[in-house]
């Protein structure tokens, strides 16, 4: 089948979708679909495959095409182009985040599948969501989490069940996870490496976080456990350059030596900063900026819970409903988002009780198998094209 995957968003950059859209195109190509995907605007220096493979951690080679848009058009012009472009190509099937490309080529009655992430805004992307419901190409909808799907059936109308809906959580390369060397092992390896992390050689003991460091991360809780826990370093990856230099400043007026922000990794590097740590840390809050600025913490699905899970390395997260999708108490620590003593408590905890780490390390690597791209990409097409 011929694919035509609609990026929502100019690459390379540094926002989530741009790696969701990459690794879903991927997976796609790797079950045998030929696969091209579209970009708005026009490349840059960085756009060459080998440097889009290196970001974004790709090892399967597939076309990429900018297409010329009018920023002041917000989207709608590179809707209409996209499509076009998908036509000529002549696509069997359009899949998208975009609503302006969603809606259009379902109305035109071109097979497509329309990924959710968020519960669209009231105004325009409403009536962009109730035109691709509305339009002979609709093929399914998939929602990111059980809750934006209940919401959008319940609130928008939209069908709530298969083979149209189709709940899809994030994914994970497993491959790139297999065989990491225990703790220890990789912050030696990463220490000789890497210079802007040589302060890990003297700690035993790394908490990690990794991803945007936009507001309801929880990067204030990890500053106030950083200063509950001088013994345990605080490895921070993810962020603009002037955001991850901001976090590093406020921890160095607070004397907080054990914090350590490197800001963007790119994909390909990230599992060995991932490997060096003995826990990982989802704090996210009660309410959780997207990249617009948006509150996503109804409907987030975040990437690094399922590479976290890759990693067999112990969860403590924030017992938000949405994250109970995939994480349950038997497989990870879900605390008050709120309550620093209980995140310091549970960090000790595991701190002193390495068979403990272990066990949930084992039980969370063993779950992340049903999260790959492939599955999810072969989950979503199911179906699709069969007559």
């Amino acid at each position: 089948m011929k694919i035509a995957v609609v990026s929502p968003t100019h690459l390379p950059a540094r926002r989530a979708n741009t790696l969701q859209v990459m690794k879903m195109a991927q997976a796609m190509a790797g079950l045998g679909h030929e696969v091209r995907v579209s970009v708005p605007g026009y490349p840059t220096e960085k756009a060459a495959w080998d440097d889009l493979a290196y970001q974004y951690g790709l090892h399967r080679q597939f076309p990429v095409e900018w297409l010329p848009v009018w920023s002041s058009l917000r989207g709608y012009d590179y809707g209409l182009r996209a499509v076009r472009w998908a036509r000529g190509w002549g696509a069997d099937l359009i899949y998208t985040r975009l609503p302006q490309a969603a809606a259009l080529a379902s109305l035109l009655g071109m097979a497509t599948i329309y990924e959710v992430h968020d519960f669209p805004s009231p105004g325009v992307a409403t009536w962009l969501f109730r035109r691709f419901l509305q339009g002979r190409g609709a093929g399914k909808l998939v929602c990111i989490t059980r809750a934006l799907a209940a919401d959008l059936a319940d609130r928008l109308g939209a069908p709530d069940s298969p083979p149209f809906t189709l709940v899809a959580a994030d994914g994970v390369d497993l491959q790139r996870y297999d065989g990491l060397p225990e703790p220890q092992q990789a912050r030696q390896m990463l220490v000789e490496m890497h210079s802007d992390v040589q302060r890990l050689q003297y700690y035993g003991f790394i908490a990690g976080y990794t991803g945007h460091l936009y507001a309801g991360r929880g990067v204030e809780l990890i500053l106030e456990l950083a200063a509950r826990l001088p013994d345990v370093a605080f490895l921070l990856v993810g962020g603009e350059p002037s955001e991850a230099q901001a976090l590093q400043g406020a921890a160095q007026s607070r004397r907080l030596e054990n914090v350590i922000s490197v800001g963007f990794v790119p994909n390909t590097e990230l599992s060995r900063y991932q490997a060096s740590c003995d826990l990982f840390l989802m704090p996210y809050q009660r309410r959780v900026a997207a990249s617009s600025g948006g509150d996503i913490a109804r409907y987030l699905s975040p990437m690094k819970l399922f590479e976290y899970m890759a990693c067999g390395r112990p969860i403590l997260c924030s017992d938000l409903p949405v994250l109970r999708e995939v994480l349950t108490p038997e497989i990870a620590l879900l605390l008050p988002p709120d309550d620093l003593q209980a995140w310091v408590e549970a960090i000790q905890s595991l701190l002193n009780d390495p068979a403990r780490r272990r066990y949930l390390g084992e039980r969370v690597r063993a779950e992340a198998v049903h999260y790959t791209w492939e599955a999810r990409a072969s989950q979503i097409l199911e179906g699709v094209g069969e007559k």
